[in-house]
């Protein structure tokens, strides 16, 4: 997420980037109703017809469940990500986005863009209890930095302009978003207005920041950043770790703009730019790109 974190669930606009790290699944069908799934996280085989829970693979076989009535037979999966799942590079929305287009290729299913992302809502939904956005897996469908909307549904990718530099910081820890989602209700049950005036304000800043990319005014999109790191700030979901990352960050001139990217309480600091921080270890800084396409089909003989 470059902006629009808790108020894109509100239905504000946000703008969110699909990084060139990838997930990638593999998909061979079987000649019986057997599913094998090889995965970093875990091992798992079941009858095709009888799924059985795997929280490791949730969103997998949620994927799977959506399609087994139009699937033809069994398949071995094979699944390989290019980063890790403990930090918060939106890997669930990701392989959701693969099994959407694996599975839909499998079951000689056509379908637009559009309706892939609605099946693929529909999945994470299944999983989060109807919590999601879908920001994240209309990134990961289409690809690059997409300016999104959830109501009215808008997804609207942009030009990525020249000198567009990302990092992310990883704190080592961070809250699971429904946590996080559940402490923000609870911090704000006495004054429900005044968030909704604050979400208003974080909608209205993302709009403020898609302009600045579209004219690539590098300089204001950084100061932008600023201003929703104060609103995250305000909503509560900051912490001493991640405002000292913060603080130490903007400090480097290389730096336009520094904020939590994500739910918060934890996960990543975003940078516009690069930096070398003295005192954060090095290991934690992931240096990013828009990745050129979304979710691709690559067919195998």
């Amino acid at each position: 997420m470059l902006m629009g974190e808790h108020a894109v669930l509100q239905g504000e606009v946000a703008l969110v980037c699909a990084v060139d790290a990838r997930i990638e699944v593999t998909l061979q069908p079987r000649s019986d109703r057997q599913v094998h799934i090889d995965s970093s996280l875990c091992q798992y085989q079941a009858d095709l017809d009888k799924l059985t829970p795997q929280p490791a693979l949730s969103f997998v076989l949620a994927a799977v469940l959506a399609y087994r009535k139009q699937l033809p037979s069994g398949f071995d999966l094979i699944i390989e990500s290019g980063f890790s799942s403990t930090v918060g590079l939106g890997s669930s929305a990701a392989v959701t986005a693969a099994m959407v287009v694996a599975l839909e290729h499998f079951a000689a299913i056509e379908s637009t863009p559009l309706e892939r992302f609605h099946s693929g809502l529909r999945i994470i939904h299944s999983v989060q209890e109807g919590r999601g956005s879908g920001a994240d897996l209309a990134a990961s469908l289409t690809g690059g930095i997409v300016c999104f909307s959830p109501s009215p549904l808008l997804i609207e990718p942009l030009q990525c302009p020249d000198g567009l530099i990302l990092s992310l910081f990883y704190s080592g820890y961070k809250m699971k978003t429904p946590e996080v989602l559940r402490y923000v209700e609870a911090r704000w049950q006495q004054e429900p207005q005044l968030l909704q005036q604050l979400y208003r304000i974080m909608g209205e800043t993302s709009l403020a920041a898609a302009q600045a990319l579209k004219a690539a005014d590098l300089t204001t999109l950084g100061r932008l950043m600023h201003v929703y790191q104060g609103l995250m700030d305000a909503l509560g979901v900051n912490d001493a770790t991640l405002a000292k990352m913060l603080a130490e960050l903007r400090q480097d001139p290389a730096v336009l703009g520094a904020k939590i990217s994500g739910s918060g309480l934890g996960d990543c600091v975003l940078t516009l730019g690069t930096s070398t921080p003295k005192s954060l270890p090095v290991f934690i800084q992931f240096s990013i790109s828009p990745a050129d396409q979304g979710a691709v089909l690559l067919q195998q003989d």
